[in-house]
């Protein structure tokens, strides 16, 4: 069976303006994929078409080898999960009832909702907080709980599975971004295929197998962490300089600082 899933060609246009234009992008069983780009460059649309909530104006997205318009809204619910850039709950659920939201696809098995969301509230650590309101909690507490939502939404991992996350760790203090960026290493250790849109290049660079740099729509450039990221590519992407080097086996991306406020002493 094939898995993953994959946009073929994918083009989104909004009145003249075209936000995607021929993209060609594969999320892969077993591998963190991350699309990075500036501001504008067509990331989130391009996660929504493979997420099936924005359709594409040409071009196809394949889940599992099978045309995603096609796939029941169940199955592909079981197949794929999503996490939105904004995932904002505006009642007054509490975290656990939030988590268990993403059993819904999965709710003829109901004897399977309490350890799937038990798992998943430990998992994410939000064990302490599963009966808070979610409307009482913090900014990265409520990505936390989003993120929980998929894993449980996604559980069990397999080969099959998809997972999309539009900047999952946006809102989350460092500590709290560190550790969900390893649960979705994890989860792609698994056999899941992880697609995740990030704004932050050097964690992109560090959690990710495969990098998507996307400029005005298009695919700049495709592949390997260390191939895409490249001092001169991203430089002249993002329109100012940013350095690439490579410390103790692992590859770190910034910007060149010509002026620092602070210095060491």
């Amino acid at each position: 069976m094939t898995t993953g899933l994959t946009l073929a060609a994918v083009s989104v246009s909004r009145g003249h303006r075209t936000i995607v234009d021929d993209a060609s992008v594969s999320f892969e069983a077993g591998t963190v994929t991350s699309v990075i780009g500036p501001n504008g460059a067509g990331k989130s649309t391009l996660l929504g078409i493979a997420a099936g909530t924005v359709r594409p104006t040409s071009g196809t997205a394949r889940l599992g080898g099978h045309d995603l318009r096609r796939l029941s809204v169940k199955h592909a619910a079981r197949r794929r999960a999503v996490m939105p850039q904004d995932a904002t709950v505006a009642f007054a659920f509490t975290v656990r009832e939030v988590v268990a939201m993403g059993r819904i696809p999965w709710r003829d098995l109901k004897s399977d909702v309490d350890r799937v969301v038990s798992d998943a509230l430990a998992t994410t650590g939000l064990t302490h907080l599963q009966d808070r309101e979610v409307t009482t909690l913090s900014g990265g507490e409520r990505q936390l709980t989003a993120f929980a939502r998929v894993v449980a939404q996604a559980t069990p991992v397999t080969e099959e599975s998809v997972i999309l996350l539009d900047e999952p760790t946006a809102a989350m203090d460092i500590a709290h971004a560190e550790a969900t960026l390893a649960l979705v290493r994890a989860l792609a250790r698994r056999g899941a295929a992880v697609g995740l849109v990030l704004h932050d290049i050097d964690a992109a660079a560090a959690y990710a197998d495969r990098v998507v740099l996307l400029q005005h729509g298009r695919v700049r450039a495709s592949g390997p962490v260390p191939e895409v990221c490249a001092s001169a590519t991203l430089s002249d992407v993002y329109g100012t300089p940013i350095e690439v080097f490579d410390r103790d086996g692992r590859l770190h991306v910034g910007p060149v600082r010509r002026d620092p406020v602070c210095t060491g002493s």
